[in-house]
This record gives C-alpha cells, sequence and structure tokens, in this order.
C-alpha cells in the first residue's frame, strides 16, 4: 500500500510538471501552426506562470526539464552536420538538467514571493550567453505588455490570486495596467526600396565545393533579378557565399560590378589577422563596408568556458576548430542617407546589438536557419525579433535563408 500510494505521489509530480511545460511553451508552437489568438495565448500564459509559482518544488525540476527541451530541442537538429549525430541523447539531456537545475533555483526558499523575485531576476539573465528563454514572450500575441513593468505587475497579479482568500477578483486591478491593445502601429518605411530574395539552401550542400559554383549563380541571379525591378538594395542573408569573400578576388569583382547598379548586402566569412569573423558585406558604388559580428553564438560560434576547455572541446569535437572571433561595438550602414543597423542571426535578438542606437530606426538582420530546419527554432526567433522591434522601437528588416523572411514594426 505504501508503495502504491509513494507511485501516485511520484506520478502527481511528474504531471503537475508536465502540465506547467506545456503551458509554458504553448504559444510557440501554436504560433509555429499559425495558431494566433490573443485571448487563448493570455490564458495560456498567465496559467503557465501560475502554475510554476504554485506547484510543489519537485515538480518545479519536471518543469524546467521539460520547458528546456521544449524551447531549445532543436540544438541537437545542428549535430547532424558536425557528424556528432550520436550525441542527440546527450544534448537533450544536458538542456533539461540545466533548465531544470534553473528552475530549481527558483524555489531555493520555497516562498511563493521568493520565486516571484528569482522568475523576475531571470529575465535579467542569460545563462551561458543564451537569453532566448524569455518569459516575456509568453504574451508577445496576447492582450498584455511585454515589458518588464508589464511581467513584474502579472507577476503581482498571480501572487494576488494565490495568497488572497477572498476578493480574489482584485487580482485583476495589476493586469489592467499591464493591458496591451496592440493598435494603432505607425508603419515606419525607408526611403530605399530594398529586394529580400527567399534563400532555401540545404545545410548539408551549402558548403559542399561541388555546389558552390550553383550557390554563387543563384546569388547573381537574385542581385539582377533586383536590378531588373528596380530597386535600390539587395539582402542577401547570413553567409550566402559560403567562402571567406575578401579572399575571393574573382568575386568581389563581379559584385563591386554589380554594386554600381543597385546596393548590395551579404552574408560571407571575412578572414583579417588571421582571424576569421561572421560577417556582413555591403558594397556600394564599388566601395567595400564589413560588418563584423558582435555577439556569438553560445556553443555554435563560441565556447563560452574558460580557455583550457575550449581548447579540449575544440580538438575533440571540432577538430582543433578555433572559435570564430568578434567586433567590439555594433556597425550601422548609411544608405539612403538612412542609417540601418546590421546584425547577424542570433545576435538580432540581444540587447548588446540595440546600444547606442541614437537615431537609427531600422535593422538588417540576415540569418541562415537551415542548420535548424524543420524545428520550431525559425518560430521562437521569430518572436524574439517582434519583442526586440517593439523593445527599442527598430524596424527589422530579417532576411533568412531556410525559412521565411519578415519584416517587424514597432
Amino acid at each position: 500500500m505504501f508503495l502504491v500510494k509513494r507511485d501516485n505521489f511520484n506520478k502527481n509530480f511528474i504531471i503537475k510538471g508536465l502540465i506547467t511545460a506545456i503551458l509554458l511553451s504553448a504559444f510557440i508552437y501554436l504560433s509555429y501552426f499559425d495558431i494566433e489568438y490573443r485571448f487563448i495565448n493570455t490564458i495560456l500564459g498567465l496559467l503557465g506562470l501560475y502554475f510554476l509559482l504554485t506547484i510543489p518544488r519537485k515538480a518545479v525540476f519536471i518543469a524546467g526539464f521539460a520547458t528546456g527541451i521544449l524551447w531549445c530541442y532543436w540544438m541537437a537538429i545542428s549535430l547532424k552536420y558536425y557528424d556528432l549525430i550520436f550525441l542527440t541523447p546527450v544534448l537533450l539531456i544536458a538542456i533539461g538538467f540545466a533548465y531544470g537545475f534553473i528552475f530549481l533555483l527558483f524555489t531555493l526558499y520555497d516562498k511563493i514571493y521568493f520565486r516571484i523575485i528569482a522568475i523576475f531576476a531571470f529575465t535579467f539573465i542569460a545563462p551561458f550567453g543564451f537569453n532566448w528563454m524569455k518569459f516575456e514572450l509568453l504574451f508577445i500575441d496576447s492582450y498584455l505588455g511585454t515589458s518588464k513593468e508589464d511581467f513584474a505587475l502579472i507577476l503581482v497579479s498571480l501572487f494576488m490570486m494565490a495568497k488572497l482568500k477572498r476578493m480574489k477578483i482584485l487580482s485583476i486591478l495589476p493586469l489592467l495596467f499591464a493591458f496591451s491593445s496592440q493598435s494603432g502601429i505607425y508603419i515606419d518605411n525607408p526611403d530605399a526600396k530594398i529586394s529580400m530574395p527567399q534563400l532555401n539552401i540545404k545545410q548539408n550542400l551549402k558548403w559542399e565545393k561541388d555546389y558552390q559554383a550553383t550557390v554563387f549563380k543563384k546569388n547573381f541571379e537574385y542581385i539582377d533579378n533586383a536590378i531588373y525591378n528596380k530597386k535600390d538594395l539587395v539582402i542577401l542573408p547570413e553567409t550566402a557565399f559560403p567562402t571567406i569573400l575578401n579572399k575571393s578576388e574573382e568575386l568581389l569583382a563581379i559584385l563591386k560590378n554589380k554594386s554600381y547598379k543597385i546596393d548590395i548586402i551579404t552574408g560571407s566569412l571575412y578572414l583579417e589577422n588571421e582571424q576569421f569573423y561572421n560577417a556582413t558585406y555591403y558594397i556600394s558604388n564599388g566601395d567595400i563596408q564589413i560588418a563584423k559580428k558582435l555577439v556569438l553564438v553560445p556553443f555554435g560560434e563560441e565556447i563560452p568556458l574558460p580557455k583550457f576547455f575550449v581548447d579540449l572541446i575544440n580538438d575533440i569535437l571540432y577538430d582543433g576548430a578555433q572559435d570564430y572571433s568578434k567586433a567590439k561595438k555594433p556597425t550601422d550602414f548609411v544608405i539612403n542617407n538612412q542609417k540601418f543597423r546590421n546584425a547577424i542571426c542570433y545576435e538580432a535578438t540581444t540587447d548588446k546589438i540595440f546600444e547606442n542606437l541614437n537615431d537609427v530606426k531600422y535593422m538588417i538582420a540576415t540569418s541562415n536557419n537551415a542548420w535548424f530546419t524543420p524545428s520550431i527554432e525559425p518560430t521562437l526567433q521569430k518572436l524574439l525579433l517582434r519583442y526586440y522591434s517593439k523593445k527599442y522601437n527598430v524596424t527589422i528588416f530579417h532576411v533568412v535563408n531556410g525559412s521565411n523572411n519578415f519584416i517587424f514594426r514597432p
């Protein structure tokens, strides 16, 4: 009898943890299937946070484990391109345990007010430099706002709901102040007429030497088509030219020649002083400007660990390859007398790339999502870009290989 009760007790923890994880992740998967109803997302988001605040401590670890996998399982998809697919279960378990322990820290002192403080503090933290688990995103397609102030009001409302024995109706008051109508959007367009070709080159082909001539030919066709349609600017995605472009005189000569008819922005690698950079090339009237990536992808482009472990991991898993180098500050391009902040993939979803915007109202973000498709990664990235566009009042032109292009307006 005791064993039966204990099994039921453990199952209860597991069920509560899994339900919490599903509620905290539902908005991503609904968006993936183009199901975006503000009422549904509002209710699911509030329920997910309420459960996280009130479920037993043992269930919180399960919630974190499952939430981590539901939000980040796509990281494992890229392993096949490094011939490391055998590490998929290891990576998924590591992701689960990492977020399980992070969630468990919310209950270090197991009182609801401590959980509220810890969860709010987590919105300012990026473990290992990775910040894609943002609880504010729960309400990106809801009737509630996504600012820090709005999130604090939501947590206060849930605290009142949990603690008030009578007059629970009062818990609605903070939500009224966090209400967001999301109406009256001002659509601001730059003067430049922009071409954003949609690329869908598979990652396993992109860097094959025998296929590169095809990639280059297609890129030039996109540029020529933009010229034919009398565009001012054509944007190609991250590493659209899968080579070290500044070491390819032939390719640069062609691009420079075409740049007298249209401004060109394209992604490629850049080599300088024996350091490799993930970079954006802006080519106009034969001149070239280089924007080096400022924020590298943790464990993808750099390993955020002490040098001994970095060298060891690179030697064992990446055949001794070195991490990318990075810029010291953001880069702005002036196109048609208007400034555009450059961002490459992950950095477009970090606060650092938005520093010192001053009069910059536009951002050109380029990505290569072929690493992670098919998965929810492009959906999560899209939601994050919407969040940052609104947060910093910047229009983002997102040009992608492997998933859909978008323009995000505040």
